[in-house]
Parts: C-alpha cells; structure tokens; sequence
C-alpha cells in the first residue's frame, strides 16, 4: 500500500504520467466537463470532499508550478480564494474568466470533481519539475 497521502489510485495515476506543464483541474461539482477529459468524480454529496481537502492532498505529491484560477473568485468567493493563497503559498496565480477555464479543460490530463458546492471552487495546477 502506497504511503504518501494520495491514495486514490486515479489521482495518483495521473499525477504519475504529469509531465511538465501538463495540467490537471480540481472544482466544484457544478463544472461542466468537456466529453473529452477524463474525470475522477469524488463527490459523495455536499460539501464532500471539499475542495480545499481535494486541493491540499493532491499538492501533497504533485509538483505545481503555477495554478490558474477564476477572476470571478476574487469577488464571488473570497474566502476561498485566500484559502487556496495560503496552501499554494510562493506559487504564482494567474487569474482568467471562468469561460476560459472551462475550455482550457479540454487540454487537461483529468479533472477531479469534488462535493464542494461554493461558486468559482475551479483551480488548474500547471505542472512543474523537482530538478
């Protein structure tokens, strides 16, 4: 059994076959996903797993060189905006309207549907290098 804290064998599939500015999407359960993206549905029902919970496992072992995030957030959910700020940390954020996320989607390796039920919870992590 794998003992780093992603456990769920998609997620860590995926993050296994990440290479360098590859993409994956965390979001809310709301997001619609592009037929063509491979989506890992957690959602149990409201509110679980939440997206924050999602979010901090899956940077446990996924190296992130910048995330990408709604300019809808800043307004719509402030909240959870400086949430995600205080686990991505140094990290840079690249704000884009949410239209334009929902397309990027169709380039990205998977997209992890939570139970989170709040407006604009849609992060998607660029994947960087450990060397």
């Amino acid at each position: 059994m794998k003992k780093t804290r992603v456990i769920n064998s998609d997620i860590s599939r995926v993050i296994s076959t990440m290479g360098h500015f590859d993409t994956l999407g965390i979001g809310d359960a709301g997001m619609p996903v592009p037929a063509g993206t491979e989506k890992i549905d957690l959602a149990l029902e409201a509110g679980i797993p939440s997206f924050m919970q999602v979010l901090e496992n899956v940077l446990s072992e996924l190296q992130v060189q910048k995330v990408y995030l709604a300019e809808e957030m800043k307004v719509q959910n402030p909240e959870q905006l400086a949430a995600v700020k205080k686990v991505v940390g140094d990290t840079p954020i690249e704000f884009i309207p949410h239209e334009d996320m929902k397309k990027d989607l169709n380039d990205t390796k998977a997209f992890i549907r939570t139970g989170e039920e709040t407006p604009y919870s849609n992060i998607l992590l660029e994947s960087g290098v450990v060397f």
